[in-house]
C-alpha cells in the first residue's frame, strides 16, 4: 500500500501565515482505495500539542494488501540492474537536497527536534541514499576455483518482500538505513512509520516514488504497533524484518518471527558510556558531552547516557559542564535561537520524570541543574523538560542501569581506566562507548576492553553511513549502514560447474 499524496491542509505558525503541507490517501498498486474505516490517528506538535494533521490507523488487512502488492512489484524490480536500482536512490537524493528545508520544516513539527538537527537529518537521509547508489556498481559476486571438482559461481540475490519498522527519534534517517539496503539489493518493501512522527517519512516515499521507483516497490502503512507492527511481523510472506526501537518490542518481535524463521535485524538501543581521562582536552570533551547528550533531547540511541570522569579533573570538567547547561535556550524546534527542543511525547517526558523523581527521593544522585518540567507560558503546551546534571549517582540507579531516553546525564568519578572499564561493562546494553583521552594505548584498551559494537575516540554520536551500525548484548541482533547491511538483504545462490 502506497501512501500518495493528494491535497493540502493548512496550519497556521507563529513564523509564517501558512505553513503548506499534505494529507495522505491511500493508493494501492496506483488504485485508489479509502481508509478502511473512520478511525485516524492525530499527529500533534510537542512544542505545542497544536494539531498538525491525521493518518490513517491501519490493520492488518491493510498490511496483507501492501504486502500482496510488495509481492506482484518484486519479480520485476529484482530483475533489474543494481545500477539502475541505485540510479533511483541517486534521483531520490537529488530531490530531498531540492526540498531539504520544507522537509527539515515538516520533521521539526512532528518530532520536535530544532530545525538545524532536522536539516542535519534530512541531509544525512540523503547521504545514505547517495551511498548505496555508489556502491551499485560493486561486483555482487564471486568465483570459487575448485580444482579437479570445477568451478563454483556464487551471487547474492534479493529475499523477497521485507518489513521496515522505524521509530519516532531519528524517523528520516532511521528510513534511509533501512530502504537503501533494501532497495538497492532488489526487495521490495512494506514500511511502517512511528505513530508520532509519520509525515516526513511519507514525504520521503513520495519523494522516491517521484524518482522512478515502480509502484509496489516501497508501501507504507501508517498506524498502530499493536495492529500494523504485529501484523507486518507474523505475515509469512514477509522474509526479514529490520526493527529499531525497545527492547520490550524487540523481544515481541523476535518471538513473532521465530514462527517463519524470519531474518532479523533489531537495532534496540543502548546506554552509551563517556569516559574521560585526565589527560583530555577538558573543553572538548566538555562540547562532546553537551552535545553528545543533549542532541535530540537526548532521545537518541547512540546518546551519551552514562558519563566517567576521571577524579583528579572531575570538579573542574563538571562545574564547566554546569555552565554550560544553564545556560542552554530550550523551546520550540523552529526558534531561531533554540539549543534543545521538547520531548517527543507527554508519555516521553512522563517516564523521565519518574526516573529523576525516584532518584531524588531515594537520595541516588546529587541534581545540580535541571531536574524537572520547565515553568512559563511558553512551555505550558509543550512536553518539555529542563536539562539535567546529576552527580554522585550510585551504581544501581536507574540513572545508570536503564536506558536514560531523555536530556539528563550522570556524571560519575573514577580513580582509573581501570574502573572506567569495568563501570561501562556493568550495563546489559553494549550499542556505544567513547573515550577521551590523548594516550593511545588508553584508547586501544577502551577499543579491545570495553563491550560495544562502536568505539569513539575524542568524539561521539556520529555514524556516517559508510561504517556499520549496531551493538552487542540488549542492544540488539545485527548491523545497518555500509556494505555488510546489504547481507541481511540478500542470500547466497550458489552453481557448481564440473568440467
Amino acid at each position: 500500500m502506497t501512501i500518495w499524496y493528494l491535497s493540502e491542509y493548512h496550519v497556521p505558525d507563529k513564523t509564517e501565515n501558512i505553513f503548506w503541507g499534505w494529507i495522505m490517501d491511500m493508493r494501492i498498486g496506483g488504485k485508489e482505495v479509502s481508509s478502511p474505516d473512520d478511525t485516524w490517528i492525530e499527529v500533534k506538535n510537542p512544542a505545542t500539542g497544536e494539531l498538525i494533521d491525521r493518518v490513517p490507523a491501519g490493520s492488518a488487512a491493510d498490511v496483507a494488501e501492501a504486502v500482496t502488492a510488495a509481492g506482484e512489484a518484486f519479480e520485476s524490480w529484482r530483475k533489474k540492474g543494481m545500477r539502475e536500482r541505485g540510479m533511483v536512490l541517486f534521483h531520490a537524493a537529488e530531490k530531498v537536497r531540492e526540498q531539504h528545508k520544507d522537509l527539515a520544516r515538516l520533521l521539526t513539527l512532528e518530532q520536535g527536534k530544532p530545525l538545524r538537527e532536522a536539516i542535519d537529518e534530512v541531509r544525512g537521509y540523503a547521504n545514505i541514499l547517495e551511498y548505496y547508489a555508489g556502491i551499485s556498481a560493486q561486483p555482487a559476486g564471486e568465483t570459487v576455483r575448485l580444482g579437479i571438482a570445477g568451478d563454483a559461481l556464487v551471487v547474492r540475490e534479493p529475499v523477497g518482500v521485507c518489513g521496515a519498522i522505524i521509530p519516532w527519534n531519528m524517523p528520516v534517517l532511521i528510513m534511509g538505513w533501512k530502504t537503501g539496503p533494501a532497495l538497492l539489493a532488489g526487495n521490495t518493501l512494506v514500511l511502517k512509520p512511528a505513530s508520532t512522527t509519520p509525515l516526513t517519512n511519507l514525504r520521503l516515499a513520495a519523494i522516491l516514488d517521484s524518482a522512478g521507483l515502480p509502484p509496489g516497490v516501497l508501501n507504507v502503512v501508517t498506524g498502530r504497533g499493536g495492529e500494523v507492527g504485529e501484523a507486518l511481523v507474523k505475515h509469512p510472506e514477509i522474509k526479514k524484518i529490520s526493527f529499531t526501537g525497545n527492547c520490550v518490542t524487540g523481544r515481541r518481535i523476535r518471538e513473532l518471527a521465530s514462527a517463519n524463521l524470519k531474518n532479523l535485524t533489531l537495532e534496540l538501543g543502548g546506554s552509551d558510556p563517556m569516559i574521560v581521562m585526565d589527560d583530555a582536552d577538558i573543553d572538548n570533551a566538555v562540547d562532546g558531552a553537551l552535545r553528545g547528550r543533549f542532541y535530540n533531547a537526548g532521545q537518541t540511541c547512540t546518546a551519551v547516557k552514562r558519563l566517567y570522569v576521571h577524579d583528579r579533573i572531575a570538579d573542574e570538567f563538571v562545574q564547566k559542564l554546569k555552565a554550560r547547561i544553564s545556560v542552554m535556550n530550550v523551546g520550540n524546534g523552529l526558534g531561531p535561537k533554540t539549543d534543545m527542543g521538547p520531548l517527543n511525547s507527554a508519555e516521553q517526558r512522563e517516564k523521565i520524570l519518574r526516573m529523576v523523581d525516584g532518584t531524588r527521593e531515594r537520595g541516588e544522585g546529587n541534581i545540580l541543574v535541571g531536574g524537572g518540567v520547565l515553568r512559563g507560558k511558553a512551555y505550558e503546551t509543550g512536553y518539555f523538560y529542563h536539562p539535567t546534571l546529576v552527580t554522585g549517582v550510585v551504581p544501581d540507579s536507574c540513572l545508570v542501569t536503564e536506558e536514560l531516553f531523555g536530556p539528563v546525564l550522570p556524571v560519575m568519578a573514577v580513580p582509573d581506566l581501570d574502573a572506567a572499564i569495568r563501570a561501562a561493562n556493568t550495563s546489559r546494553y553494549g550499542l556505544g562507548a567513547s573515550v577521551w583521552t590523548k594516550n593511545m594505548h588508553t584508547a586501544k584498551r577502551v577499543f579491545d576492553e570495553v563491550n560495544a559494537g562502536m568505539i569513539w575516540v575524542n568524539r561521539h554520536l556520529t555514524v556516517p553511513p559508510e561504517v556499520p551500525f549496531g551493538g552487542n548484548q540488549e542492544s540488539g541482533i545485527g548491523r545497518e549502514n555500509g556494505y555488510h547491511a546489504l547481507d541481511p538483504y540478500t542470500r547466497t545462490k550458489t552453481l557448481f560447474l564440473g568440467w
